[in-house]
């Protein structure tokens, strides 16, 4: 793909690179968004596992929330679309903390931040560039990794990403590891339901649990495909592109041995201080 249609697809923003689905207008304006205090923003960098819990949170009965396509998708109109809610909002996002509206942070949101072992994120985010006509092709998993690992992808760098985030922690995020919730799932969902002050018996939870497998989300994509209410990626409204294998583990079909050296070496330093790190690493 050539320098002049990569410039068209993706533009850089403080510095970061965005799908030029997110106009420039709207990220420069979305300190003037105005948040709810009942607002719930569930944020992760891409290819973390948003679809599945925004799939979870929507089958929660009698939560009376409304669930919109991501606040950095589209153009200034944006913000007014989101004033059109009645119901309590669940927003997607995949900013990191800083490019996140400041009265967000003010009324302190609750935010559900989700992790997932970066490996199988990039693994996972190749094959988005390859596949998703807004993003450039990179044409070999050594060229992306290499890309992967300078942060110079869509959303920036994982880590300085997961940073921003784990930096500003407190009772108002509600960190979910993806790992965590392929293992126990009916325990992540009680820790999403008791973080979102929701109410909910055995039944209900084993229920959600049924409807919100990876293989019952990829089926019911295809059902919904290009469904403009169901967009939760910043990235596509094709919700087909979005469930790929929703697997742990995958990345160690693509790295060679040199690569995962090279990666965990980044990893080593990048996240020295980082707790999170240490709950990744038992899954690497």
């Amino acid at each position: 793909m050539s320098s002049q249609t990569q410039r068209s697809i993706l533009h850089k923003f403080k510095g970061i690179l965005f799908s030029t689905l997110s106009s420039e207008e709207l990220l420069n304006s979305l300190d003037s968004f105005d948040a709810r205090e009942d607002d719930v923003f569930l944020v992760s960098y891409p290819k973390s596992g948003t679809h599945w819990v925004a799939e979870v949170i929507e089958n929660i009965p009698n939560a009376r929330i409304a669930l919109t396509s991501p606040i950095e998708l589209g153009d200034i109109s944006k913000l007014e679309e989101l004033n059109v809610y009645s119901e309590r909002r669940v927003i997607p996002t995949h900013l990191g903390y800083d490019m996140l509206p400041v009265s967000v942070k003010q009324k302190q949101c609750k935010i559900i931040y989700i992790v997932r072992n970066p490996k199988d994120i990039a693994v996972s985010l190749f094959h988005y560039y390859r596949d998703n006509p807004n993003l450039p092709c990179i044409e070999t998993w050594a060229e992306f990794l290499e890309l992967f690992l300078r942060g110079d992808v869509v959303y920036g760098s994982w880590f300085d990403h997961v940073l921003s985030w784990e930096k500003h922690k407190n009772a108002n995020i509600l960190i979910l590891f993806f790992e965590e919730m392929k293992k126990d799932f009916s325990e992540s969902l009680k820790k999403i339901t008791t973080f979102l002050g929701i109410n909910m018996n055995d039944s209900e939870i084993n229920k959600i649990a049924r409807k919100t497998t990876f293989l019952e989300m990829k089926n019911n994509a295809v059902k919904e495909n290009c469904d403009p209410n169901h967009t939760i990626c910043a990235l596509t409204s094709n919700r087909n592109l979005v469930f790929r294998k929703g697997v742990v583990g995958d990345w160690i079909n693509y790295f060679t041995s040199k690569q995962k050296r090279v990666f965990d070496e980044v990893f080593a330093e990048r996240m020295k201080q980082s707790e999170l790190a240490r709950v990744l690493s038992e899954s690497s």
